[in-house]
Parts: C-alpha cells; sequence; structure tokens
C-alpha cells in the first residue's frame, strides 16, 4: 500500500505526467528535459527528484551529465501501460503534441552534434580504415559468424558510436551497452532508434569492471575495443562472467601486427592479438572458442573470435578466411 500511495502521489502533477511520457519515447538528460516541457533545469530537477524517489525513474550519471529513463520496475511498466489505454482530452492532447515536437527537435540536435564529432575526427578514422578491410564487411562477416541462434539480451561492450546496437539490437529484446567515454555515448545515443527505444541502456563504466551481475546476458560483443586495454585478459574474464550459461562471447578485433605507430597515433594499448592469445584467455575465462574468421586488409587484418561458456556442448573449432 505505501508503494502505491508513493507512486499516485508523484504522479499527482501534470509536468510529472509529461516527464514520464517524455522518458517512455526516449532517455534524456535533465537539461533536455527541461527543454522538452519548456521549464527550468531546477524546477524540473525537483519533479525528477520526486518521480525518483517513488521508483519511477532511474538517474545515472554519465561525466557531468545526468540521464534519465522509466524504470524497468513492473509497476512503472504497468502503469504507462495503464495510461496509455485512457484518451487524452484535447487540452493534454496539445500539450503532449508540443512536447514531442520539441523532442524531434533535440532528437535532430543530437544528430548534429554526432555529425559534427564525426567531421573533426574523419582524418584519424579514415587513417586507420584504410589499413584494414572496409567496415561493412566486417559487419556482414558478424552477421555470418552469429548465424540464426536466438539472443534475447546483449552485451556491448566500449560500444563507441554504437555499431553494434544498430546491427544487432533488433534481435534481442534487452540491450545494455557500456563504453567508458560520454562523447562517445552520446554519439550512441544519437543514432538509436525510435521504435522500441525503451530496451536499450547506455552506461558509462569500464568494460573491464561491469556493473552487471553474474548470468546476466546471453551474448556479448566486443568490437574493436582489446586492443585498446592495458589488461585484454581481464576484459575478456568480465565478459564471461556475465555471460549465462551457453551464452556466446564474440571479439572482433585486429590480427597481431607490427604497426608501432598506432600506439603513439591512436593510443593502441596492443598491436592485435594472436589466435593463441585469445585461445588461451578464454579457457581461462571457461569460455570455448568455436570460430575463428579472417577478413584480411590492406596492412591489418581483422579476426573475428567466437566462444561460448564451456556448460554447452562446444563443436569443434572453425577457422575461415575471408577474401
Amino acid at each position: 500500500m505505501a508503494e502505491l500511495l508513493d507512486i499516485f502521489r508523484a504522479m499527482a502533477d501534470p509536468t510529472r505526467m509529461r516527464i514520464m511520457h517524455l522518458l517512455g519515447a526516449m532517455e534524456l538528460s535533465v537539461g533536455e528535459l527541461a527543454q522538452a516541457v519548456g521549464q527550468s533545469q531546477p524546477r524540473v530537477s525537483r519533479h525528477v527528484k520526486i518521480l525518483a524517489e517513488a521508483d519511477l525513474i532511474d538517474r545515472r550519471k554519465e561525466g557531468n551529465w545526468v540521464f534519465l529513463r522509466l524504470a524497468p520496475s513492473p509497476s512503472c511498466r504497468q502503469l504507462m501501460e495503464m495510461f496509455a489505454d485512457i484518451p487524452a482530452e484535447a487540452s493534454e492532447g496539445l500539450w503532449l503534441k508540443a512536447d514531442l515536437a520539441r523532442l524531434a527537435a533535440i532528437r535532430a540536435d543530437r544528430m548534429r552534434a554526432a555529425d559534427d564529432y564525426f567531421a573533426a575526427h574523419a582524418e584519424q578514422w579514415d587513417a586507420l580504415g584504410s589499413l584494414y578491410v572496409p567496415e561493412a564487411e566486417v559487419e556482414q562477416a558478424i552477421v555470418r559468424a552469429l548465424g540464426a541462434e536466438p539472443f534475447s539480451h546483449l552485451l556491448d561492450l566500449g560500444t563507441g558510436t554504437g555499431r553494434m546496437i544498430a546491427l544487432l539490437g533488433e534481435r534481442a529484446r534487452h540491450v545494455d551497452a557500456i563504453d567508458r567515454s560520454p562523447d562517445m555515448l552520446r554519439l550512441a545515443r544519437a543514432k538509436l532508434p525510435q521504435e522500441g527505444a525503451d530496451k536499450y541502456n547506455l552506461l558509462l563504466g569500464d568494460f573491464c569492471a561491469l556493473p552487471f551481475g553474474d548470468a546476466a546476458a546471453d551474448l556479448v560483443t566486443a568490437h574493436q575495443i582489446l586492443h585498446y586495454s592495458a589488461t585484454p585478459q581481464r576484459a575478456i574474464a568480465e565478459a564471461a562472467r556475465v555471460l549465462k550459461d551457453n551464452g556466446r562471447l564474440l571479439i572482433v578485433d585486429f590480427e597481431a601486427h607490427d604497426r608501432e605507430e598506432l600506439r603513439t597515433r591512436d593510443q593502441h594499448e596492443r598491436l592485435g592479438f594472436s589466435d593463441d592469445q585469445i585461445a588461451d584467455w578464454f579457457a581461462e575465462a571457461g569460455i570455448a572458442l568455436e570460430r575463428t574468421d579472417t577478413l584480411p586488409g590492406g596492412e591489418l587484418t581483422v579476426k573475428l573470435w567466437l566462444g561460448r561458456r564451456k556448460s554447452a556442448n562446444v563443436t569443434p573449432i572453425r577457422e575461415r578466411q575471408i577474401s
């Protein structure tokens, strides 16, 4: 009864109902939410505090920003379903229409900021990209490697600009993506699909110390991140810890190479990896290597290593070279 009273007290304000409606459409920072409802940030912050205390929304600090989303609790989900079934009166419809128009402007601002960031760093990324096989071919290889086997909870490590979310997110019921860069998370957030946005959860954090319990996900992806890590074996162990029985870990990275300038120019901690290194780290983490794919590029070779938690029956390793 106390929980219900807290919920109804929290919702007994038109602005807080508008906030819940907006957060049901997409995750927003406090500043963006203030812009969407057309009120001052301190005033919106007070409303947010009340909703958070009633466990209706989650707050997450990301660098200097605080992002908000609907709480994943059953009571919150049922409340939003109930409101969706109640037709809005004419005056309420006008408010909602205006809020959604401002929300569209916020989404456009995010996309503009993402485009500006890409333009500023295009030369650096083009220099690296010219050394290996086009990313479109890498993504095709990822889809082939994963095949049609279903997965419900995708965890993308070092999500960067969110390419794995875009490539695989539609197949999952829930997607968590983690990155240690607030700038990268803002880029990824700008590219989230508008449909089903509530299933995507973007987190600021370290992929070597994941904020998830054991056996949380059935697919973990690590796309071009291990070469930035001083302790890649620890990242693999963490990925294994959060995998469910029979869950899969897909690593996409460079084969061992001697392009030393990448350490200083692009801050690469590791100059790629050998099959033996990955196989050993997988084994130490309780992951059985099922498949490796090789994609030769201009001067760097991209590798895909797909493993599975050892509790499953594992088929022999398959090595494929894609020319």
